[in-house]
């Protein structure tokens, strides 16, 4: 993607800050805001089709609960590890779940953006990557792979299956740029060894370790900020093109922030992103909190430039307009 002397301003599930996230609303509108890029998340159905979805549970992100003929559908299942009660993409066919219709995932928090709810069905890939391609400005497209573990195991061929969808899409040959992230370094070595044209980003949460790691090697698996430390990242120098970090690990409070990340990132030739920049009170650092309504902004833009001020390449924001008035508006 083209070098920008400030920070790309990546529209997060598209604009979530007044739209449901991941519908064709919120990208359209992530995209008259100026954006750089947009973040779709990617599952898949059963019928092997990749959907923009948050997550492959989608209890509390349409109204599937509405829909009677699906309630046997609802189950418990591990997920990373973790177990998870809801509904899940896997178990619907594009078909079926075309017919469910999109909802706010934090509507206490947003109510504006609740008041859409009920108007969208859920997006194809496809149709992400059409309409990002009917833009009179080139945009990028920062895929994030979502749970690639757990549906190898239920017999998918993740790299096979996007693969094939991008280079049917011709994404990332001259009609988009394209950064695949994922927080499984598996997936992205898949994709790469396949010669999917893009930048491959590596995802760190402040906490825990790979999924994918986890569950090849238990508790030799290495945790995230093994990988974020100087010794970490030399390892994945030639693996892939950058990483992208939870925001804590750059401005957080006490020992959870690595006050030399960045540096030490770009030292070994890679990149650094970070996620996500919101201005509502819940989350933001406690110093930077205005009042104690969790849904009203606080002093978001003291945050957002120290976010700046370390260097950082990308940033993911979930209200695009504050996100380009903060970081700068599009160049050239």
């Amino acid at each position: 993607m083209t070098s920008h002397s400030r920070p790309l301003v990546i529209g997060h599930r598209g604009a979530p800050g007044y739209r449901p996230e991941h519908t064709r609303s919120s990208y359209e509108l992530a995209l008259a805001l100026g954006v750089d890029a947009v973040e779709p998340d990617v599952v898949f159905t059963k019928d092997a089709i990749a959907v923009v979805r948050h997550e492959n549970e989608i209890g509390g992100t349409t109204d599937v609960a509405s829909h009677a003929r699906f309630a046997h559908r609802r189950t418990t299942k591990l997920v990373d590890g973790v177990p998870l009660e809801g509904w899940f993409t896997e178990d619907f066919t594009w078909e079926e779940l075309s017919t469910l219709r999109c909802r706010e995932r934090l509507p206490e928090l947003r109510p504006a953006s609740a008041a859409f709810d009920g108007q969208e069905p859920p997006l194809r890939l496809s149709e992400l990557l059409d309409l990002v391609r009917a833009s009179p400005r080139e945009i990028g497209v920062v895929l994030e792979i979502k749970h690639a573990t757990h549906f190898a195991a239920l017999g998918y061929d993740v790299a096979a299956l996007l693969h094939a969808e991008l280079d049917a899409a011709g994404w990332g040959r001259g009609k988009g740029a394209l950064i695949v992230e994922s927080f499984e370094p598996t997936i992205l070595a898949q994709l790469r060894a396949r010669g999917v044209p893009g930048e491959y980003v590596f995802l760190l949460e402040a906490d825990g370790r790979p999924f994918d790691l986890v569950a090849a090697d238990g508790d030799a698996a290495p945790a995230y900020r093994t990988l974020a430390s100087p010794a970490g990242l030399d390892e994945l120098v030639g693996t892939v093109d950058g990483i992208s970090v939870d925001k804590l690990m750059l401005v957080g409070a006490g020992a959870v922030a690595i006050p030399s990340l960045v540096a030490d990132a770009h030292a070994r030739g890679l990149r650094v992103f970070t996620w996500t920049c919101r201005p509502e009170n819940l989350f933001l650092e406690p110093r930077h909190r205005v009042g104690a309504d969790p849904a009203a902004h606080g002093d978001y833009a003291a945050e957002w430039r120290e976010i700046a001020a370390t260097g950082v390449d990308g940033v993911f924001v979930d209200h695009p307009d504050l996100g380009v008035a903060a970081f700068g508006g599009r160049e050239g």
